[in-house]
């Protein structure tokens, strides 16, 4: 779920949303902090221009009973004035050595804080000068409740993304999961696996619907395909058996003994064509899961024995050798028909190609806990670009042409181990060539 593109796609928004907080903070706190300065320095050079006013039309006694009634004033701002000399007259700020213009005061406080007082002195006729001034302190408060109500966004937002984000992943996840799983069934040949639909109508939903949708129709294809291929081969099977029996009842007339081998090497390749069928009707059943049925638990090393045993005597008439090593003995679930079966046609293919003499080997081990089924023999092996190509029907090495033998037996082992979640291939043995199953730990 850490992995999917919903978490990636909502981290992303929230590291976006986080960051825009983070500037609108930044934009609003500067923002404010401007206009509280142009506000206060406003509040300052109006007071200031209050009192010069004041000087001018009542005098110095006039601007000076103006500070004292303003310094009693609760909430009001500093004021001070000083004569030419430097001595103070009136107000808290008279004894501060400010100079014209704006300035910043700074003092210590009575719990150790630092205050400060920005101040705008104007001199006054007579050599007078006058001090106004206001505590930073309000903005101060201000722009700290700003900044801490957009951290509390920030980490607010975070929070949201992450909570929210992992909600949308893990719903999100268990709604592609079970899109997995149904396409992970439908691989292993359950056609009739649908997509769950949740009933929400979004677009999972309109999407698992299509994919429906379009199961049926494959299914559909399949089952008629199906139905073509079988009528076809029982169509084509029944003339080909009815032919084979009036070859064989021509064998046995008067007067047809100089036709005899024609006759019988007819029947011998009706037999292969018969044989090709069966093969192909079996590998469709094997391809659409119809042995699934039949699974159970079973050694690999029984299976293999019970092939060797039944192998030997016939390999040692044709002057080989036939041996089996069962390094363990692994147990899966499948079709014990179906892994003899397969097991045969690897032996028989090793028999038939790996040159005279041959020693052949059944290996039945185990690799990293999963188990591995294996035909080693010490022939000429095969050319690496064509060991691929071999496991599909009908085709065959050029020099295994005039060989008997219809293209079907390796195919076969491929739908054989499909079917039991193993994936069958071809090595170099050195000499010799390696037929090797490997299984995987689901089907132990």
């Amino acid at each position: 779920m850490f992995r999917s593109s919903s978490l990636r796609l909502a981290t992303f928004y929230t590291v976006a949303f986080a960051l825009a907080v983070v500037v609108l903070g930044v934009v609003t706190v500067l923002t404010t902090r401007n206009a509280l300065g142009r506000q206060f320095d406003g509040r300052i050079r109006a007071e200031s221009a209050s009192l010069a006013q004041e000087y001018r039309t009542e005098g110095l006694l006039g601007v000076v009973q103006a500070v004292r009634e303003r310094d009693r004033t609760p909430g009001a701002l500093d004021f001070g004035l000083r004569d030419a000399a430097g001595t103070a007259i009136a107000g808290r700020l008279a004894a501060t050595p400010a100079p014209l213009g704006w300035s910043i005061l700074k003092s210590r406080g009575t719990d150790e804080d630092v205050d400060r007082t920005r101040i705008y002195a104007t001199r006054l006729p007579g050599g007078y000068r006058l001090l106004v001034g206001d505590d930073t302190e309000r903005a101060e408060i201000l722009d700290g409740a700003l900044i801490k109500s957009f951290t509390f966004a920030f980490f607010g937002v975070i929070v949201l993304g992450v909570v929210g984000g992992y909600g949308l992943s893990r719903g999100v996840h268990r709604r592609l999961a079970s899109i997995t799983g149904a396409a992970e069934a439908i691989i292993d040949g359950d056609l009739s696996r649908r997509v769950p639909v949740h009933g929400a109508d979004d677009d999972l939903d309109r999407l698992a619907a299509t994919l429906n949708r379009m199961l049926d129709r494959i299914a559909g294809l399949m089952e008629n395909l199906r139905h073509v291929s079988n009528d076809i081969a029982h169509d084509l099977r029944t003339p080909l058996t009815r032919l084979r029996g009036r070859l064989e009842a021509a064998l046995v007339r008067p007067g047809l003994a100089e036709h005899r081998d024609l006759l019988e090497g007819a029947i011998v390749e009706l037999d292969a064509l018969l044989g090709a069928f069966a093969a192909l009707l079996r590998i469709a059943q094997i391809e659409a899961g119809a042995r699934r049925a039949a699974f159970h638990r079973i050694g690999l090393a029984e299976v293999a024995a019970t092939v060797v045993e039944a192998f030997a005597p016939s390999a040692e008439d044709a002057g080989a050798t036939l041996r089996l090593e069962a390094r363990a003995n692994p147990h899966i679930e499948g079709d014990p028909e179906l892994l003899t079966q397969m097991l045969v046609n690897l032996v028989e293919n090793a028999l038939r190609h790996a040159g005279p003499h041959p020693d052949i080997r059944v290996v039945c081990r185990t690799v990293a806990d999963a188990p591995v089924l294996s035909v080693i023999d010490d022939g000429p092996g095969v050319p690496v670009a064509e060991r691929e190509r071999l496991f599909d029907r009908f085709h065959r090495l050029e020099s295994s042409r005039s060989t008997a033998g219809s293209g079907l037996g390796l195919a076969l082992v491929s739908a054989v181990a499909k079917l039991h979640g193993a994936e069958a291939s071809l090595h170099d043995a050195r000499p010799g060539l390696e037929a090797r199953i490997a299984f995987s730990r689901a089907a132990t």
